[in-house]
């Protein structure tokens, strides 16, 4: 709302161009519809261009897909060329890693930073997945209807139940560095999970790294108690009263692409410079 008002005061000072510097892009994980809900990043985008933004720079979208649902022009930066370099500089020993997805989703993103880095790649699949929120609250219970009637012709085919199957490590994490990449990283269990699962296949050391460390409620307690040995967010986020409860957690800077991403823009001058060594799956 703050960010709202802003740009509509703006606006109505007639500025030329208001853009928007916005590293993590709030409820950009609902940007599609799931049964019968709310596309909220659609929303938030409509009220950003109704207040009055002309421009928007963000890093790391949840889908690069979000960018249509803007009327002016989204420049999405990536992160992964400060983690790639923080795993080649700060990891003893990174040869000897291999990147891993901690769900078949995440297979595009674990698979571009192996194959920049040269690694191999694994990928867990089963039930250790983080579990979707379902029948918690009730919200797929539909409201009792007094009378209410079925068209006798309307027959739906019933569709089978998705049932996970066991947990499998798809590649070989014995005697290796795990690496887990993911973009988000906020409900730490099915980071946790994975984490155990891959240190009972022989993995002995495990890092997980991710965009934006939002790291709400308990995840630095979580975090501290498990096996996992670093987790390495950018500063998107604020994150710093959870390194005071979670030593783990380890910082990289990416205000120089920002900045330069600002100065370029304020100068009409080209962006392509940015996107360079960028793959399609980061």
């Amino acid at each position: 709302m703050e960010l709202l008002i802003m740009a509509y005061a703006l606006k109505t000072a007639c500025a030329r161009n208001i853009i928007g510097v916005i590293p993590y892009f709030p409820y950009s994980k609902q940007s599609k519809m799931r049964k019968r809900g709310s596309i909220v990043c659609k929303l938030l985008a409509s009220m950003l261009a109704k207040a009055g933004l002309t421009h928007i720079i963000t890093m790391d979208l949840h889908q690069k897909e979000i960018q249509g649902f803007f009327s002016f022009p989204v420049d999405n930066l990536r992160a992964s060329p400060f983690l790639l370099q923080y795993i080649q500089e700060e990891i003893p020993n990174y040869r000897n890693a291999v990147i891993v997805a901690k769900s078949p989703d995440a297979a595009k993103r674990a698979q571009s930073y192996a194959e920049r880095l040269r690694l191999g790649l694994a990928v867990i699949h089963g039930e250790a997945q983080c579990t979707e929120l379902d029948m918690d609250d009730g919200r797929h219970s539909p409201p009792m209807v007094k009378n209410a009637t079925v068209h006798p012709g309307l027959e739906l085919p019933l569709m089978m139940a998705k049932e996970k199957p066991p947990i499998t490590v798809v590649g070989d994490v014995g005697g290796r560095i795990a690496i887990i990449v993911d973009d988000i990283i906020d409900d730490v269990e099915s980071f946790v999970a994975a984490a155990e699962i891959l240190k009972e296949r022989g993995a002995y050391k495990i890092y997980v790294m991710a965009t934006h460390g939002i790291l709400s409620a308990e995840a630095p307690r979580l975090i501290e108690e498990s096996t996992i040995d670093e987790v390495v967010v950018t500063n998107t986020v604020p994150h710093e009263v959870q390194k005071l409860q979670c030593p783990k957690i380890k910082t990289v800077d990416i205000s120089l692409i920002l900045s330069e991403a600002i100065r370029r823009i304020h100068n009409g001058e080209s962006m392509a410079y940015l996107f360079r060594n960028i793959t399609v799956d980061d």
